[in-house]
């Protein structure tokens, strides 16, 4: 059955736009901004250096665990709905953080942002997907959205310094109530409501068990195999555990009656290659924000938010690519080209971070390479996120949108996991062989470390490249980014006028 609303007028969509966008970028700076203000907490909550972990891994845990979960519960309840529950989730959630008078309390809220974030992103992935169907306006929309989801990181260093340094640690969590209060008055006079036409299908409870299972098995062992080692039982204990359930899901899924995941959305190819370069691309990013922060606080001296500063000229350039890209390069080149492109050039900006020594220079030495990748994160993303949820049927556009969040999640916790070791192998190793220890013997062994992760994701871009240059189809094989989505199954009820 067709969509019976009447299309939304441009000021409407674009205004549905900047809502869904803030939802978008409360969820992934949250990511980030704890972590500038993780040791003025520590020192509030006298929690130790073991625990200190948890602050991050509580919210990343639940994040990645039920972002397909929340994904059809966006197709199953309706988009308004779900996108209501979780900003007023995460609202609460983020009051009850800042005002933790300990570290149970604390870590239990992070956790409870994480679960009501898992609505919040693929929900407003899937409401964009719905609202935007002319291909010229969809791809501008896509890379605004792409930008946000790609510096989201980058913005939450720099706004975790100023809100630690200005005001109070708890401020990065109280900041999300005044987020999510815009974000909820736009939703609820924007978003239209969706009416099931038909049976409503039902929830795959096996499927969704099976694999919230698996990325929590996922996320943890990588998280462990950072603070705990790889040959820690926990480890791989949990990753094994992690493919044996992500086996037995895939298994599932091919004859469950309502499949939470249908299996034809991941293995087309286009999207099967956006779900991959997203997740590659997440893994170099977070290593990115992870060694250039440890670098410019701990061998040039800066300061949270000198440190957040720096990072603007890469969010600038991310969000003139992620422009260029999607409304002139990705209609006329399409994702086949450009993710390449940007690929390389990830790699290009992580080699160039590899010449970094105790006596570089913030400009040239640290500024070229961080906007090379700034380039590469916005030709990659927007070009990624679009073709990830192109062609889907309507029904399932929430759990689709939701795979971009998850391979963008588990990216992360790979990538911070695997070059988080490989730089702290290499560090010991330069210890070993530069006896006596001195002070500045151990800045250059850090030094040393960062330069492997960075060598490493190289490697990694490099990889995607050509993963991507092999997986996505040629323009005019099969859908094209000027493609419409496909088959809409329920009907939009008309929104209520604005003012």
């Amino acid at each position: 059955m067709s969509d019976t609303a009447t299309p939304a007028t441009d000021r409407r969509r674009w205004i549905t736009l900047v809502v869904v966008g803030l939802a978008q970028l409360m969820v992934v700076l949250d990511a980030t901004v704890v972590n500038i203000a993780l040791p003025s907490a520590q020192a509030d909550l006298a929690f130790s250096d073991g625990q200190r972990q948890w602050v991050i891994t509580a919210y990343s845990l639940a994040f990645a665990s039920l972002l397909l979960l929340g994904g059809r519960l966006s197709d199953l309840i309706g988009r308004k709905r779900t996108f209501v529950i979780g900003l007023v989730g995460f609202a609460i959630a983020s009051a009850l953080g800042g005002a933790a008078g300990s570290f149970e309390l604390l870590v239990a809220a992070r956790a409870l942002q994480g679960v009501f974030g898992a609505l919040l992103a693929p929900t407003a992935l899937a409401v964009l997907t719905t609202t935007f169907t002319i291909p010229k306006e969809r791809a501008r929309a896509f890379g605004v959205f792409g930008a946000i989801a790609g510096a989201g990181g980058a913005v939450g260093l720099l706004l975790g310094g100023v809100l630690t340094e200005s005001l109070d640690w708890r401020w990065n969590l109280y900041i999300n109530v005044f987020i999510a209060a815009v974000a909820l008055v736009g939703a609820l006079v924007l978003i239209p409501r969706t009416q099931q036409t038909g049976p409503r299908p039902k929830l795959d409870v096996p499927g969704t068990v099976l694999v919230s299972g698996a990325l929590f098995g996922l996320v943890y062992g990588f998280s462990n195999a950072e603070t705990g080692g790889w040959d820690a039982p926990q480890t791989w204990g949990m990753l094994t555990g992690a493919v044996v359930l992500l086996a037995a899901f895939v298994a599932w899924q091919t004859r469950a009656a309502h499949p939470l995941l249908p299996l034809s959305i991941v293995l087309d190819r286009n999207r099967g290659a956006a779900y991959v370069s997203v997740l590659i691309a997440g893994a170099g990013m977070f290593g990115v924000f992870l060694f250039v922060t440890y670098y410019l606080q701990l061998t040039l001296g800066y300061s949270p938010i000198q440190t957040g500063l720096a990072f603007l000229p890469m969010i600038g350039m991310l969000v003139l690519a992620a422009q260029l890209g999607t409304n002139l390069f990705v209609p006329r080149f399409g994702p086949k080209l450009m993710v390449p492109v940007g690929m390389t050039l990830g790699a290009s900006g992580m080699v160039g971070l590899t010449f970094l020594d105790a006596s570089s220079s913030f400009a040239p030495d640290v500024l070229l390479p961080l906007m090379v990748i700034g380039l590469a994160m916005g030709t990659i993303m927007p070009a990624s996120m679009q073709t990830a949820t192109l062609g889907v049927d309507r029904q399932f556009a929430g759990v689709a949108s939701a795979m971009v969040n998850t391979s963008q999640q588990v990216g992360g916790s790979i990538g911070t996991a695997l070059l988080n070791t490989l730089a702290a192998t290499a560090a010991a190793d330069y210890l070993v062989t530069s006896a006596p220890v001195t002070e500045a013997v151990g800045a250059e062994a850090a030094i040393a470390g960062y330069s492997t992760a960075y060598w490493w994701g190289a490697g990694l871009y490099a990889l995607g490249a050509v993963l991507s240059a092999l997986l996505f189809r040629r323009r005019g094989d099969g859908l094209s980014l000027a493609h419409a989505p496909a088959a809409p199954s329920e009907r939009t009820a008309e929104p209520v006028p604005v003012g």
